[in-house]
């Protein structure tokens, strides 16, 4: 049988978090599709999506798979937010050449009984790589945010700087988060590290700012607006960073802030 025509599973590791239901009821062919994309040497691509619809949830439109090669010396970055649909996930696999970047800024915004995720795997094939992953999650209701990050380092891939960072804001207490951040190297010249934190709003910092006046829900606001522009910090365009960052922070109208 073909690799199209098999549905994963949450038995699968890289899909345990998943929504098994969804999964069962999708079509292969489009949960099993990759997008390919490739950086020449010295270039520098960006993608930047806001995912908002509800859609194709029956067929595997939810599901958004893409590999990308990135040349000697060039630079990939992908900044995205996931904040329709019950079921979403984006999974990006970068491959880096000598001297090439990856950088990845991702956001989980939902509520009700959504399960949002996104899923990394980076490849230094060569030295003197870097690569930097900021993920937030924002989850309310009985929602669930993930984040499976992989970094492999190759034997000769020296030189190499990698690092990932995950933190979820849980402002019910139905919500949830699950990382499982991974970490496969061969060289002995390297720098990797990971992080992981999950959470709710920091009372004390809410307490000081209404002391300076600010309303309880214009104070819970802020911070989640700090929270989540952790992840689009590394965007070189001021006007694309705010636009993204307005367009996520309009998806917690519904939110209990």
């Amino acid at each position: 049988m073909s690799e199209a025509a098999i549905l994963p599973t949450t038995r699968d590791e890289a899909w345990r978090y998943s929504d098994s239901e969804y999964l069962a009821n999708a079509m292969p062919e489009m949960v099993n599709h990759w997008r390919t994309l490739e950086v020449s040497p010295g270039e520098t691509r960006t993608e930047t999506s806001v995912n908002l619809t509800s859609g194709d949830d029956a067929i595997g439109g939810g599901i958004d798979r893409l590999r990308v090669h990135v040349g000697a010396g060039g630079r990939f970055e992908a900044f995205k937010t996931i904040a329709g649909g019950k079921y979403r996930r984006i999974e990006i696999e970068v491959t880096l050449d000598e001297g090439a970047h990856f950088e990845f800024g991702g956001v989980t915004v939902g509520g009700g009984d959504k399960v949002q995720e996104f899923v990394t795997r980076t490849i230094h094939a060569e030295p003197n790589a870097t690569s930097n992953q900021v993920v937030r999650a924002v989850q309310w209701g009985r929602s669930t945010g993930n984040f499976l990050g992989r970094i492999e380092v190759v034997r000769d891939a020296q030189k190499t700087d990698a690092g990932m960072n995950f933190r979820a804001l849980l402002l019910e207490k139905g919500a949830s988060a699950n990382t499982k951040p991974e970490l496969e190297i061969f060289a002995d010249d390297v720098l990797c590290a990971h992080g992981a934190a999950i959470g709710q709003l920091d009372g004390q910092a809410a307490f000081y700012m209404a002391a300076r006046g600010l309303p309880p829900e214009v104070a819970r606001k802020l911070q989640v607006q700090a929270f989540i522009g952790d992840a689009f910090v590394a965007i070189a365009d001021d006007k694309i960073r705010q636009k993204l960052l307005d367009y996520t922070l309009d998806q917690l109208e519904n939110a209990k802030l």
